[in-house]
């Protein structure tokens, strides 16, 4: 479907429709229709005789009353169907349906009795019909402590509330918003997955409803720690992107604990169990640091302010190897093992080094071993 498509979305304030608009805007698509909550019927009358795909999200799973469950999900979808009928508009629909609609609970029922009002009126007017049983949906903008656990675990750990995990070897099944909305756009430009009687994301995750605490609570953790999260699974980094959007709006930033002399300071920034750690090395200026060398750990150094003499010796030789390098043109230095290396502050500032190492810092197994690059320097 072209970019000037009609496109109509009801619950379009919600998690799903908010997210779906926002994508949708950002891929050109510029009629579209919101409807939501207070929009009138008459309004939507008018957006459903003009429209030419209509994702119809809109329905209710936590109201105050179990009647609402009928109105909200079967009647407002049937609703949605007259008016289509009323117009002759026999567009695709795309209905956002729930896993729980196979379930015999009050939200299941009214959600299965949509999908086949849905299924009916496509089989009796032609109009293309494409019906997504989501599991558990999560991502940015969920709202917590509503039908998420997702996001309310996301939400209590990112300010340091408690939890309660009451079956912790449940699992779940989920899906990633960005996935959902992704697969509904490409329905709407002719290219759904379909399974059976039913659309379906083409990837979900599983996981234990312990794992999932405990993984959410690593993601607070890591940045006391300085590691780098785990995000060696998809489900890990989706849920990594998820928990940062919940981070309270005051607690951006945090600080970093510097160690600091006369020299300058040496300041840790990541550390991963798998790829080593990155630190800021700060040098004033006159200053040389370094002159030690190792037997397996390697580093990569990058100058990004100042300018610096990188210096290097093989161990057991005489020839002193010079690299000048400077926040100027961003160089790369890779420091090799079995070298005596050291790196001094030539400018007139600081001098600001990133610096890469392959192993992070071990006080029992340093595998560091000081030596004077020049014989006149001392070590330092």
């Amino acid at each position: 479907m072209k970019t000037n498509a009609k496109i109509l979305v009801t619950g379009a304030k919600g998690f799903i429709g908010k997210n779906l608009i926002t994508e949708l805007t950002n891929r050109g698509y510029r009629d579209l229709y919101e409807c939501d909550t207070d929009t009138t019927e008459q309004e939507l009358k008018g957006y459903l005789s003009d429209c030419d795909f209509v994702f119809h999200l809109a329905g209710v799973n936590r109201p105050k009353e179990e009647t609402e469950f009928t109105q909200g999900n079967r009647n407002f979808t049937e609703t949605v169907l007259n008016l289509l009928k009323e117009a002759d508009n026999a567009c695709p629909i795309l209905l956002s349906s729930s896993a729980q609609a196979a379930l015999d609970n009050p939200y299941g029922i009214s959600k299965r009795e949509a999908e086949g009002l849905v299924r009916t009126y496509g089989a009796k007017t032609g109009a293309p019909v494409y019906i997504y049983r989501l599991p558990g949906v999560f991502g940015k903008w969920c709202r917590p402590n509503y039908n998420s656990v997702v996001a309310t675990f996301c939400h209590q750990i990112a300010r340091g509330l408690p939890i309660t995990v009451n079956d912790p070897e449940r699992e779940l099944e989920l899906v990633y918003i960005d996935d959902v909305v992704r697969a509904f756009i490409d329905t709407l430009e002719g290219h759904p997955v379909i399974d059976g009687d039913f659309c379906r994301v083409a990837k979900t995750h599983k996981i234990l409803l312990k794992d999932l605490a405990e993984t959410i609570e690593t993601f607070r953790d890591s940045r006391e720690k300085v590691l780098v999260p785990d995000l060696s699974t998809e489900t890990k980094k989706d849920l990594y992107s998820t928990y940062l959007s919940y981070l309270p709006e005051d607690d951006f930033a945090y600080s970093l604990q510097m160690k600091c002399d006369e020299r300058g300071s040496f300041t840790e920034f990541l550390k991963s169990r798998t790829c080593g750690q990155v630190s800021v090395n700060v040098a004033k200026p006159g200053i040389t640091k370094g002159n030690h060398w190792h037997h397996s750990k390697n580093e990569k150094f990058l100058v990004v302010r100042g300018e610096a003499c990188i210096r290097f010796r093989k161990i057991g030789t005489s020839e002193v190897l010079s690299y000048n390098v400077s926040g100027e043109e961003l160089t790369v230095v890779d420091i090799p093992t079995g070298y005596v290396h050291s790196i001094t502050n030539v400018g007139e500032e600081d001098l600001v080094t990133v610096m890469w190492a392959n192993e992070v810092f071990d006080t029992d197994k340093p595998d560091t071993f000081y030596e004077a690059v020049l014989p006149e320097e001392e070590r330092s």
